[in-house]
């Protein structure tokens, strides 16, 4: 059984630090037992006050390998797209992030969803050790109806179980997105959830009994407990 860390913080501010402060303690103590330190990011409003923060880190930027959990089905200049909002809160002009190795998905330069979603694998393949790749970290969002990632409630994406990224659909958009078997494979998997909007899929994240099918957040299930970062207006009373 899944086990989680809850760490609830006063307000959104207050998330946006604390996340700021275990990345930099999980990508530093990572670089203090391997050359290089392989990140998934993810999108959204919650995690970019963080990504803000972090980008201004005197880290060791060079060793650090970033990836993206998703990313929607557009032109990377979007302002849909996870790389958009990258480029506006960690890969700032004038940050020492800027010296991290980022690899973006490649998107409506090739001809499909599913060829995008082959080509970011190969990228994996190359980049990252072990089979499933693996990665010292994944940060996570969790949608109000419990998707995370772009695998959302419903979606065929949810059932593949052969590759480690699909093609998808959700809230408008076409997809590309970690399966869960992928998303599972990594040391550290932190969720960032600000909001009252999410109260109630937190509440099902944290439930036992939940059903995948019904919150895809919980095919998330690596060996390690995973850490979510709440803020107190999305941590449900139970």
């Amino acid at each position: 059984m899944t086990k989680y860390e809850i760490q609830v913080s006063e307000d959104k501010n207050s998330l946006a630090l604390a996340a700021n402060d275990l990345i930099t303690q999980i990508i530093e103590s990572t670089l203090k037992k391997k050359p290089r330190v392989k990140i998934a990011l993810c999108g959204g409003s919650t995690p970019k006050a963080a990504y803000s923060l972090l980008g201004k880190k005197n880290i060791d930027w060079m060793k650090v390998d970033l990836f993206l959990g998703d990313e929607r089905w557009v032109d990377n200049k979007s302002e849909d797209s996870n790389c958009f909002l990258l480029n506006n809160s960690l890969f700032r002009e004038g940050y020492p992030s800027l010296k991290a190795s980022f690899f973006a998905v490649s998107t409506v330069d090739l001809s499909s969803p599913n060829e995008s979603a082959n080509d970011y694998e190969k990228i994996l393949k190359n980049n990252l050790d072990g089979d499933p790749p693996r990665f010292d970290l994944i940060l996570l969002g969790l949608g109000d109806d419990g998707h995370t990632a772009s695998l959302f409630p419903g979606s065929d994406a949810l059932f593949e179980k052969d590759s480690l990224i699909t093609a998808g659909e959700g809230k408008g958009h076409k997809r590309i997105t970690f399966t869960g078997k992928l998303l599972s494979a990594a040391d550290n998997v932190v969720f960032l959830i600000s909001g009252p909007a999410k109260q109630t899929a937190l509440k099902r994240l944290l439930d036992p009994s939940e059903s995948w099918e019904r919150t895809p957040a919980k095919l998330v299930a690596p060996n390690s407990e995973i850490i979510v970062l709440t803020d107190k207006d999305a941590y449900p009373s139970f």
